[in-house]
């Protein structure tokens, strides 16, 4: 694939990508010899050091020719190429085709090769080469300008020392097994008055223990069939060629106000009505969490250096409920705050309110 095929005019200067020049700049030195914390081969090298700098320059090409021939062969299965002119179909083609993927194979077997002569140290050495040619292929791809609001799953390297690193995680049936919800309506019901049980005038009026859980069942009900119509009326009837921000913004605001009327009609009914605060803060400790949540958080938690604010979301009533589960079995400072969260990517102006509890690295 040559440059005038994607109508580039070599005659022009250009400044070249911090990134290009560090990977091209890592290859070249490799190549010659010239590896970090490794003596260099003197004007006669032996044939054994000529091996182990073929065995060092190829652990730094590999990861290159990895990433591109896994690439391609994703792209390619995202992507019509035979509908219309994809910008990038050549690129796509290349790195997909059955040719380079074969490269990629005999370039990965060949460095197995080199290898199988060298000592402990020298495969380490290996490993920290590719490793960096790694780094460096992804800072360069991060470095792309990227032409429309989009989201991708590619970031670059977190560095502690410039970045702070925020992780949003949904809490309801991604941190927890069962939903939140589900759980306070439990606890309604349990507590509730039997029908027959006689409630004092002192006593909150509520609806009793039969009533709660068929009214708990419509309302149930009626959430499942209407997030299904929900979500049917927000996926795209044909195959979407471009990521437009706009249609993931009024996505988004469907969702919102759908979870705003379901809520709408929970507190309406007065299902939740009378629930003791006490009862949910117990029903919180013994909320069983996902295989690895806990894991997950307490390593945040640990990593002093790692400059992190971690922010749990949940469209919940009661944020003592989401305090109650983190804070058993985990020394986790943790305060609950409403937010907008749409504010922060879409526009405030969707007002969809949720608890987020906030930790921050380092303190509040």
């Amino acid at each position: 694939m040559t440059m005038q095929e994607w109508g580039s005019d070599l005659a022009k200067e250009r400044t070249v990508n911090s990134a290009t020049v560090k990977y091209t700049e890592f290859l070249l030195a490799t190549a010659s010899g010239k590896v970090e914390g490794v003596k260099g081969p003197g004007k006669l090298a032996t044939p054994f050091e000529k091996t182990k700098v073929a065995a060092y320059t190829l652990a730094a090409v590999t990861p290159c020719m990895r990433l591109y021939a896994y690439l391609g062969k994703e792209f390619k299965e995202l992507l019509d190429l035979h509908e219309g002119s994809h910008p990038y179909k050549k690129w796509i083609e290349n790195y997909s085709s059955e040719g380079f993927q074969e490269s990629a194979v005999q370039t990965e077997d060949l460095l197995d090769k080199l290898s199988v002569s060298l000592t402990g140290e020298e495969l380490d050495v290996i490993e920290k080469l590719y490793h960096q040619a790694m780094k460096l292929e992804i800072e360069f791809f991060s470095a792309q300008p990227v032409v429309q609001p989009t989201v991708v799953p590619l970031t670059k390297e977190h560095n502690p020392a410039e970045d702070r690193l925020i992780i949003f995680s949904d809490f309801d049936l991604t941190c927890t097994v069962v939903d939140s919800s589900a759980i306070l309506a439990e606890i309604a019901i349990v507590t509730a008055p039997k029908s027959d049980q006689n409630q004092s005038e002192n006593q909150l009026a509520r609806m009793s223990s039969a009533d709660l859980r068929n009214t708990w069942g419509l309302l149930s009900g009626q959430y499942t069939e209407e997030y299904e119509q929900c979500i049917e009326s927000i996926m795209p009837s044909e195959k979407v060629d471009v990521f437009k921000y706009e249609d993931l913004r009024k996505a988004l605001e469907q969702l919102s106000n759908f979870e705003k009327r379901a809520n709408g009609r929970v507190i309406e009914s007065g299902v939740l009505k009378g629930i003791i605060l006490e009862d949910i803060k117990r029903a919180g400790e013994r909320l069983i969490l996902q295989d690895g949540c806990t894991t997950f958080f307490q390593n945040i938690v640990k990593n002093v250096n790692l400059n992190a604010n971690v922010h749990v979301l949940s469209y919940c009533w009661c944020g003592d409920l989401i305090r109650s589960a983190f804070s058993s079995g985990m020394s986790l400072p943790i305060r609950m705050v409403e937010c907008d969260i749409l504010s922060l990517f879409i526009d405030s102006s969707l007002g969809l309110k949720l608890y987020a509890l906030t930790y921050q690295n380092g303190g509040m």
